[in-house]
């Protein structure tokens, strides 16, 4: 037990309950021990919420799973102090080892934690509702039914609709946005004093993050919760930070009230980061003007007609007609040489399935897609075949949303550009090199980089990587499928800024997908908007992102988190009539 006065104990804007002091967390590698976490200080205070930000690698995860001695081996923590104070008194977790009793005390019944990917955090074999009642169990004397009465009562209050039925259904069977929720309600089973939250909406769509915004603050109202919030976007930061605390390579760079930090940021880093995403509230300023591109596209060079998508149903058979999902229903748009359109909805709206359609990754069931190579009539692409469907394939290119699950770790950065060189016979030997070598140069990469493997590289570089490889055939057409979704906001401005050069070199007409309004702001020049497989507007990036004319577009542009805790609007968007729970 820690000896603390009654001074350390009280702050003035509210009670301390984890008061974390100089921690230390390093991995000791065979040649040198990495400091992950170096003399990180903070503190969260009851009733607050404190945003911990920087970008990957900086620390954040390391100190949360730190907290609760969850840090993956060899990691360990080698000094500081973790002081929970409790009802009970004060204990230092940092002295208390990762399989102690104590320690497993402490999770879940004082502090919870809610991981950034649910559906790797939840099993996938187990109901929602048995591992709910394992969490209470585990931590309180009750009945399996008293248990099950609380995990409905959970459910619940996390917004799930009919908790009753939910409780027996298994993960694969929720949205991203449920999923979040059983987490939230899982992380709440033995009312925690303090919750911890890495990335929790980082791969979830604007208004679902929205909706989880104003669920966790909701309640942290309710169980006057502490709460430190581990995230990247600035914007989110704004709208619910009291504290922020902006860490980088393993220390606290700055820290502060979160108004004192967005109007005066005193360190450099943290002016970068504010700089980055306020960056993305505009069309970026090495791009032409929005009026000038669309003012010259007379051409098409992609023509989308009466597209649907329709996936079958298993199930019984049964008399008549055939069931299918219809995941793109009917769009029809034209895609301008040189034009950026950008294609936005929330997850489910059928934005990749079109994108993979218009790859010839898959087939439309009804209507059809020409392609206009030389500026003539085109030909449908569903009835290329041969010769004729690879030349398609090699000028139309796919940028996927995770740079590490689409490259080979068993290939060199080399061998990965050259792949589709090679395959399409263009290039061999000393010229097969030097396409190689100027491909990763045109991306920001040096040379001397194709020898080395995925792994050995940031997230902003494998996207570098996987953009070169897209480039390698000098395609007509790029297809990015939330290419920057994954990145830090610094990196993604940068990536951005990439593709816009390389547009204006190669004359490339992209397909941009995605969910973040601000990205599409900045790299687009027209947008479609999707939902349930429909466009339901489109139009200049300008007019649909500032003056949105569809329920359904305003509500996606409301849910938009701005960087201006002065003016946190989210709790006032606006809400699309016939939109439910996700």
């Amino acid at each position: 037990m820690l000896k603390t006065s009654v001074e350390d104990k009280v702050d003035a804007r509210g009670d301390v309950i984890l008061d974390i002091r100089d921690l230390a967390t390093h991995f000791p590698m065979r040649n040198a021990t990495v400091h992950a976490v170096d003399g990180v200080s903070l503190k969260l205070r009851r009733g607050k919420t404190t945003c911990v930000v920087g970008e990957s690698g900086s620390g954040k995860s390391v100190t949360a799973r730190s907290v609760l001695q969850i840090v993956d081996a060899p990691g360990r923590i080698v000094g500081g102090t973790i002081a929970l104070r409790t009802g009970g008194g004060e204990v230092d977790i940092a002295t208390l080892h990762p399989r102690s009793r104590a320690i497993r005390a402490i999770r879940g019944r004082d502090i919870a934690m809610i991981f950034q990917e649910p559906m790797s955090s939840l099993s996938p074999v187990h109901t929602i509702g048995n591992q709910i009642i394992e969490s209470i169990r585990l931590h309180e004397k009750v009945t399996k039914a008293e248990a099950r009465a609380r995990a409905i009562e959970l459910l619940a209050q996390v917004e799930i609709r009919e908790p009753e039925k939910a409780i027996d259904q298994y993960t694969f069977e929720f949205s991203g946005g449920m999923r979040q929720r059983a987490m939230i309600a899982m992380a709440l089973s033995c009312n925690p004093q303090v919750l911890i939250a890495d990335e929790p909406t980082t791969a979830l769509d604007v208004t679902t993050q929205a909706e989880i915004l104003d669920l966790m603050r909701s309640l942290q109202e309710k169980h006057d919760m502490a709460i430190m919030f581990i995230t990247h976007d600035m914007g989110v930061v704004a709208e619910i930070a009291d504290d922020v605390v902006v860490m980088r390579h393993g220390k606290v760079v700055e820290t502060g009230e979160v108004n004192e930090i967005f109007a005066n940021p005193r360190h450099a880093y943290t002016r970068r980061l504010l700089e980055s995403v306020v960056k993305l509230e505009q069309r970026a300023e090495i791009k032409r003007p929005e009026a000038e591109v669309l003012a010259e596209q007379t051409d098409p060079i992609l023509s989308v007609k009466n597209v649907s998508v329709v996936f079958p149903l298993r199930g019984p058979k049964r008399k008549g007609p055939a069931r299918g999902f219809r995941a793109v229903n009917d769009v029809s748009f034209d895609l301008r040489r040189g034009e950026s359109l950008g294609i936005v909805g929330e997850s489910g709206s059928g934005k990749t399935t079109l994108g993979r359609v218009l790859a010839s990754v898959l087939s439309p069931s009804e209507g059809g897609i020409r392609f206009h190579e030389n500026g003539g009539a085109g030909g449908d692409v569903g009835q290329l075949e041969g010769e004729a469907l690879r030349n398609y394939r090699r000028q139309v290119r796919m940028v996927f949303q995770d740079p590490h699950g689409s490259l080979n770790p068993r290939m060199t950065v080399g061998q990965i550009v050259a792949e589709p060189l090679l395959n399409n016979g263009i290039a061999r030997g000393d010229a097969l090199r030097d396409r190689v070598y100027d491909l990763l140069e045109q991306v920001g990469l040096p040379a001397a980089v194709a020898e080395r493997y995925p792994h050995a590289f940031s997230g902003g570089q494998r996207q570098r990587i996987c953009i070169a490889r897209a480039i390698a055939l000098e395609p007509r057409v790029v297809i990015c499928d939330e290419a920057t979704s994954a990145l830090d906001v610094s990196i993604r401005s940068q990536v951005l800024d990439l593709l816009i050069r390389l547009q204006e070199r190669l004359d490339l007409s992209f397909v941009f997908i995605a969910h973040d309004i601000g990205v599409v702001r900045y790299f687009c020049d027209r947008v479609a908007v999707m939902r349930k497989g429909e466009i339901v507007e489109m139009g200049p990036a300008s007019q649909v992102c500032d003056n949105p004319q569809h329920p359904y577009t305003k509500a996606l542009i409301s849910a938009v988190p701005h960087p201006d805790p002065t003016a946190r609007s989210m709790h006032l968007r606006h809400r699309y009539e016939d939109a439910g729970v996700s």
